[in-house]
């Protein structure tokens, strides 16, 4: 392994990393320096099919030739979990070595199914059966919630997503819990689940900053870059005391804060390319900050003049029932909805190219 800030972020604690893609050239530079997991999501499979042309524009041919009955629809999701299936590999090294708890890929359900727990789950069963490193990632919706709990009933390692607050992580947690005790009761072996809750914590702090300008705040602009980091803060004191058994993952990144003040928890920290390039430039040498809590002056300001932020940052602060209606959650579900279909797109045009275009 190469000696960098982020291959030294593992020797200060349990703290793991992961690519933050599916790309097969970017997973290899992130495992070289300490990665042990990886992600996926329906925007990052549209980007590595532009990285990665030279493989997967013949195999979308190939496929859709040797299945002409396929939809668009079907060829996207073969597209899809066949990408899944080639980073899963990658990493399976890891998982075995790590005896099953590390060394995962996540791959999301069907973002568009976000309201439907009994599509969500169908489709984690059947993502489970594919590798036996992969996990399936399912909105922290109201129905999400639902799906969570039952996928992990059936054995499913789960990766909660769409998920940027305090009350979001603790239900997944919650619900996961009550999935592994009906697991186990159904002659399941629990330690064989490895589950994981997402807090996209740069996409909190985007919406801290979207308020304050759609509602004319006034905000130490400084506070605005704590409110992620706060809110995992707070949410990984409450999974310590619980004892929960799902393990959380820190996404969206958008400064070093988003790494260097997780270093030395018992977290995961899923970090794009560019992010892991710019910090392993960075000569940060990091040191364990878990520990160290947000300034309390920065909290009481974001709480007084924010109120989605008392709503992200308070256990009891949303209801499940209003998870699917609170800024982030719509924001980015309409994003992943968005690339799901721009997906299909450039599935169609490699398929179906326009005639009024000429091409070399």
């Amino acid at each position: 392994m190469l000696d960098t800030p982020l291959s030294r972020t593992a020797r200060l604690g349990p703290t793991d990393y992961w690519n933050d893609s599916c790309a097969v050239d970017e997973l290899a530079y992130a495992i070289e320096r300490g990665a042990t997991g990886a992600t996926s999501n329906p925007s990052i499979v549209l980007d590595v099919i532009g990285k990665e042309k030279a493989h997967w524009v013949p195999r979308v041919r190939e496929l859709a030739a040797a299945n002409p009955a396929w939809t668009e629809v079907d060829l996207t999701w073969a597209i899809i979990e066949e990408m899944a299936v080639r980073g899963a590999s990658v990493l399976a090294p890891i998982h075995a070595r790590e005896s099953g708890r590390k060394g995962w890929l996540s791959v999301q359900t069907n973002p568009a199914n976000y309201r439907n727990s009994a599509l969500i789950v169908e489709q984690a069963v059947r993502f489970s059966g594919l590798a036996p490193n992969l996990h399936a990632k399912m909105p922290a919706t109201a129905a999400g919630m639902v799906a969570e709990e039952e996928a992990t009933a059936r054995g499913v390692s789960i990766n909660s997503t769409v998920s940027f607050t305090v009350p979001q992580a603790l239900a997944a947690a919650e619900a996961v819990e009550r999935g592994l005790r009906r697991f186990e009761a159904s002659g399941g072996d629990p330690a064989e689940v490895v589950p994981i809750v997402t807090i996209m914590i740069g996409r909190l702090d985007d919406w801290m900053k979207v308020v304050v300008e759609r509602d004319g705040l006034s905000v130490n602009p400084a506070a605005l870059d704590w409110a992620g980091i706060a809110a995992f803060k707070r949410a990984y004191g409450i999974f310590k005391e619980r004892g929960y058994r799902s393990r959380l993952l820190a996404a969206a990144y958008r400064h070093h804060l988003h790494w260097t003040e997780l270093v030395g928890g018992d977290v995961i920290m899923t970090i794009p390319y560019p992010w892991q390039v710019r910090f392993n430039g960075s000569g940060i040498d990091p040191v364990a900050r878990m520990h160290v809590p947000v300034d309390p002056n920065i909290i009481a300001e974001l709480v007084a003049k924010i109120p989605d932020f008392g709503r992200a940052y308070e256990p009891d602060g949303l209801t499940p029932a209003e998870f699917d209606t609170y800024g982030p959650t719509v924001r980015t579900l309409r994003g992943f909805i968005k690339s799901y279909h721009d997906l299909q797109a450039a599935i169609r045009d490699i398929v179906l190219p326009n005639p009024d275009v000429r091409t070399a």
